[in-house]
């Protein structure tokens, strides 16, 4: 596993291995100006014993801080080549990422389930971005630290060198061990982050429920109980990291004290100079903190390759639902642009399931036909309606648009044709004229009015401040149920697509507008329509109905001849009747 790992990492930085490799030989002449610069020191500091001018102190001070000076530059240049590879593969990823997911068929997301899709795509690229840039730097700048200045300082002497770092490796265990528990401590801050974040979202988008039902002692109860959760770990977090670094800071302490103990003693046997005493003392120093960085940077190259394995599962995930490798072409349509569709024996089941959503349905719709889809709740009627765009997927041979099977068709090409209306339509947070035109960015203004008279919404845009200006809130929650759903329907009618499914668009909207937004679409020649409703009323309207129950087609035909026959239409349409003169009675 280890070795996948390492192949993963090269992978990520083939692209970017010149601007590495640039980024290692500027830390190589850091780390080799870092090992001159005591050196110098030592020939200052020991040419002083013998008398000296004041030129010579000042020449040899200018070129120690220009060496200084260079260093800090090509430090701040290392740093930005190879942490800039590590922004730049993060960015990538979080492209090819995001692009990876708009490929999956939608109901992926809803098993998977958006937070951890959103971890992978967020905290996990953050973490596969600090593997690439800081764990990479880190770990070079360390080896070239400790592989150029141990052999300086055992030069000058060795037992004193090995003595001075001998209580390095308790600080790399410190790290590590508090590196650990910081690491879990800051995921755990992080996800009473996410969770105190959510709930705060979710009481914004349901304000007026919490003010219709009197919760807001339960939501500041919730609100509370999560903040404290928050308060407390991050509490956790600052005492680990309040532990840790005095720690560190002591043990560099004892190093420095028992190398200035020992060294002493050779000073005055006179086995050292002063010179020697000090360039070891900033050797030991320079070696502090690549010591103490290299435990959170093991920390960081565990976290990294799990997070660079999770994101490599999400991407080698493979959409279930994808256009054929040689696709077939829409036939040219003559005259009436209107779609025709065709199941023949139409079998459908979502994954894991144990039966059949829909079992052995077959059925016609004619070129501009308008027909109703009814049945009872959890018949397959919004299966069969997401069946048409492919929004799940669907046997080969079974489903047929022009006499062309759906499965053979590019998906792009397919759900141009195809207008599906959900009973839920989505609405961003952006004007209502782009969520309107959001099928046709290009739409003029002209276009987007005349779809917005179709779906009977213009009188309500006519009272808006704004108009078409107006910017509609997070998932439509500025307009009413009946306006979110006549602009959904807006935006499908702009489209002009062959072929309209309704699925349950128009449960919020009253009857009579309903009835005149049906007659204001069904007299189009270019369009079929699907119309799956509950509203039996309106259903009667359609030139034909077709009837599920449990998955199977058991009727079809027009609602006076469904009425007067025995079966699952005239039982829901007395229903229907019974519940109507209940509510004019009441």
């Amino acid at each position: 596993m280890a070795a996948i790992r390492f192949g993963l990492i090269q992978r990520y930085l083939r692209p970017y291995r010149r601007t590495v490799l640039l980024g290692i030989a500027a830390l190589v002449v850091v780390n080799l100006l870092s090992v001159t610069i005591p050196l110098m020191v030592r020939g200052v500091i020991d040419d002083l014993q013998d008398g000296f001018t004041y030129n010579d102190v000042l020449r040899q001070a200018a070129l120690i801080i220009a060496l200084a000076t260079a260093m800090g530059a090509v430090r701040l240049i290392s740093r930005m080549l190879v942490f800039g590879v590590g922004r730049q593969v993060e960015a990538n990823l979080k492209q090819q990422i995001f692009d990876h997911m708009l490929r999956q068929e939608p109901g992926w997301v809803q098993s998977t389930g958006s937070g951890e899709v959103i971890s992978r795509a967020t905290s996990d690229v953050e973490n596969v971005r600090r593997l690439l840039g800081f764990a990479v730097l880190s770990l070079t700048n360390t080896v070239l630290a400790y592989a150029l200045t141990l052999p300086a300082m055992l030069a000058i002497d060795p037992w004193l060198s090995l003595a001075a770092v001998g209580l390095y490796p308790l600080m790399l265990v410190t790290v590590r061990l508090f590196g650990g528990r910081m690491m879990r401590q800051q995921r755990r801050q992080q996800e009473a982050l996410a969770q105190l974040s959510d709930l705060i979202q979710e009481d914004l988008s349901g304000i007026s429920a919490i003010k219709i039902y009197g919760q807001e002692r339960t939501e500041r109860a919730a609100f509370e109980q999560r903040n404290r959760r928050y308060r407390d770990d991050a509490l956790q977090l600052a005492r680990t990291r309040s532990t840790l670094f005095p720690l560190l800071e002591g043990i560099s302490s004892i190093s420095l004290l028992l190398l200035l103990a020992l060294g002493s003693g050779q000073l005055e046997s006179g086995r050292l100079s002063i010179g020697d005493l000090v360039a070891l003392i900033l050797y030991v120093e320079r070696l502090v903190f690549p010591t103490a960085l290299l435990g959170f940077t093991l920390n960081t190259f565990q976290t990294g390759q799990v997070s660079l394995e999770r994101v490599e599962d999400l991407l080698r995930r493979q959409p279930r639902i994808e256009s054929p490798a040689v696709p077939q072409a829409m036939p040219v349509r003559q005259g009436a642009q209107a779609a025709a569709v065709e199941a023949r024996n139409l079998c459908l089941r979502y994954p894991d399931a144990e039966r059949n959503t829909l079992e052995g349905v077959s059925f016609q719709l004619k070129p501009g036909e308008l027909v109703a889809l009814v049945g009872p709740v959890g018949c397959g009627k919004t299966t069969l309606a997401r069946a048409l765009g492919r929004m799940v997927e669907v046997p080969a041979g079974q489903l047929y648009l022009d006499g062309v099977d759906v499965t053979a068709l590019e998906l792009p090409v397919l759900r141009r044709q195809v207008a599906l209306v959900p009973q839920e339509g989505y609405l961003f947070t952006a004007t209502l004229a782009d969520n309107l035109r959001y099928g046709e960015p290009d739409a003029s203004q002209e276009q987007v009015q005349r779809s917005a008279e179709q779906a009977r919404l213009a009188s309500d845009v006519r009272g808006f401040p704004d108009g078409y200006g107006t910017l509609v809130g997070e998932r439509g929650i500025t307009l009413s149920g009946g306006q979110r759903q006549r602009t959904a329907l807006g935006r499908a009618l702009l489209v002009e697509a062959p072929l309209l499914v309704l699925d349950d668009a128009l449960a919020s909207v009253d009857n009579n507008t309903a009835a005149d937004i049906l007659r204001s679409i069904r007299g189009q020649q270019d369009r079929t329509i699907l119309m799956i409703s509950h509203q039996l009323s309106a259903a009667a309207a359609c030139d034909r109905i077709l009837v599920l129950d449990e998955g199977r087609l058991v009727q079809q035909g027009h609602h006076s001849e469904l009425v007067q026959q025995s079966g699952t239409y005239r039982r829901l349409w007395e229903r229907e009747q019974a519940e109507e003169q209940l509510r004019k009675a009441a």
